[in-house]
């Protein structure tokens, strides 16, 4: 059997870093894991392709090899998904579809030949022994929760590490919170499942042998579900590991809001490699947190608990939204300004918008208020409802949000009220710049031919001077400014 699996194409928004990733010569942020576990699934003896759009397109040659093709998919890649499947009806192969996108909406999909939906550890083996026997099913779905504990190793043979920026690995599924708007806890449960220390070791280790020399992204949706098993083993054993191979990595992840209360959760953390988290903040109005259910972040100053996050040696990535029901006119001057005070460097405003069978889809439906299907980005001023405030006035003061934010004065003054505050540990401190040619771009296309020549050699200057260990990080994010400003400019 021949098994060719397809990641469809993401589109250019601030989450694909693609002007970024030309810095360092790399074609996508990271490799699709999903694929890359389903397809360690899969029987040894078959034969295994990936194509990964988003790094190389899919030609014909390899569709006609295919005795079916495998998809796993996002809601922001669905453009992408429906070039897919029109070229392999047009050449008879069969496709298995599974993922997210598929999960929630797989209505909207009558061409696909099988669904694999839900969690890949509980619907596949059905799927494969029903095709073994002959006779597949049009649609595998299951209410239960897998065992990750059970999960094999991705399948990293079949992708060149050349091409990204970084590895994801994932300790963990699900979240204890019932944030209206999000659909992980509808995706992968409450309760937070884990995966036993040693698979966690065996899978850094699995990806060292292979060479692997970046960055890991850690991509739970919320890392600290489980904080005592973390505090207790799962961070130990990584430091552990990480000292052994004298610290080859630095990790990402994300994580609720309050891991700022847990100062030994912070610390160990940081022990383990960890410099960077992305946190879910969303909105500094309270009334808006209430609507949303984002109980976690009600009660504390936000802007503290950043702060108290970046001291122990985490930088702080932000998400944030605009448009609920509950948000006033004054609401994006009060981002940009709690986005610049914060000194949140990586910040990524979005409007709402209702993702298919989430509480806040449900409610709207409810109220009348539905208007379309999402495109699964949050940035490309669509939104899928009427919103309670004047719609016009919303995407004016988006506008403003963004022309703001990662505008040269405002994005380089927010970097260096973050390097002023940060305080990494020694092993974190890592040269983050890439490479010597990572740098040297960014002096020619930033320094010498861009618009925030003026602002980047006063960072560079100020950095050099100041804080010299963090000048490879400042050169990163003057990277970083110059994407999100490209992407700004689209939209804007």
């Amino acid at each position: 059997m021949k098994i060719l699996l397809v990641y469809p194409e993401f589109p250019d928004t601030f989450w694909s870093f693609k002007h970024a990733l030309k810095f360092i010569f790399k074609k996508a942020s990271t490799p699709p894991l999903g694929l890359l576990t389903v397809a360690a699934m899969l029987p040894e003896e078959w034969e295994k392709k990936l194509v990964d759009i988003n790094v190389s397109s899919l030609s014909d040659k390899e569709l006609v090899w295919a005795d079916f093709v495998f998809i796993s998919a996002m809601a922001i890649q669905k453009d992408s998904v429906l070039d897919v499947i029109s070229r392999c009806k047009e050449k008879g192969i069969p496709i298995v579809a599974g993922g997210p996108l598929f999960t929630t909406g797989y209505q909207d999909y009558p061409d696909i030949d099988y669904l694999v939906l839900n969690e890949a550890e509980l619907t596949l083996p059905e799927f494969l022994e029903d095709l073994r026997n002959g006779h597949p099913q049009r649609i595998y779905t299951s209410d239960k929760w897998a065992d990750i504990k059970t999960t094999p190793i991705p399948l990293w043979n079949l992708v060149n590490f050349k091409n990204y920026a970084s590895l994801a690995i994932q300790y963990s599924r699900g979240c204890p919170f019932n944030c209206e708007f999000c659909d992980i806890t509808l995706l992968c449960g409450h309760a937070p499942r884990t995966k036993d220390t040693n698979q966690i070791v065996t899978e850094l280790e699995s990806i060292y042998r292979r060479g692997w020399k970046e960055g890991v992204f850690f991509v739970d949706d919320n890392f600290i579900g489980n904080k005592k098993k973390l505090k207790d083993k799962v961070l130990p054993a990584i430091a552990g590991w990480l000292k052994q191979k004298k610290h080859p990595y630095t990790f990402i992840t994300q994580a609720s809001i309050e891991l700022s209360d847990d100062e030994e959760l912070m610390q160990k953390m940081v022990a383990a490699g960890f410099d960077t988290v992305f946190v879910g903040i969303e909105t500094p109005n309270a009334e808006s947190l209430d609507e949303c259910n984002k109980f976690q972040n009600r009660n504390r100053d936000l802007l503290a608990s950043v702060k108290k996050i970046q001291h122990s040696g985490l930088q702080v990535q932000g998400g944030f939204i605009v448009g609920f029901d509950n948000d006033p006119l004054s609401i994006f001057e009060t981002q940009i300004r709690f986005i610049q005070n914060s000194g949140i460097v990586t910040a990524m405003v979005g409007l709402l918008n209702a993702l298919p069978s989430t509480k806040l889809y449900k409610r709207l439906e409810k109220e009348q208020r539905l208007l379309k299907d999402t495109t699964g980005d949050n940035t490309d001023f669509s939104i899928n409802f009427i919103p309670k405030m004047n719609h016009d006035a919303l995407i004016k003061g988006y506008k403003q949000i963004l022309d703001t934010v990662y505008s040269p004065r405002f994005f380089y003054d927010r970097v260096k009220t973050f390097l002023r505050e940060y305080m990494p540990q020694n092993h974190v401190a890592r040269f983050r710049c890439r490479s010597l040619g990572a740098l040297f771009k960014s002096i020619v296309l930033l320094g010498i031919v861009g618009k925030e020549r003026f602002h980047y050699w006063r960072l560079f200057f100020w950095t050099m001077f100041s804080r010299p260990r963090l000048l490879p990080m400042a050169v990163t994010f003057a990277i970083y400014g110059f994407h999100f400003r490209k992407i700004a400019e689209k939209y804007v």
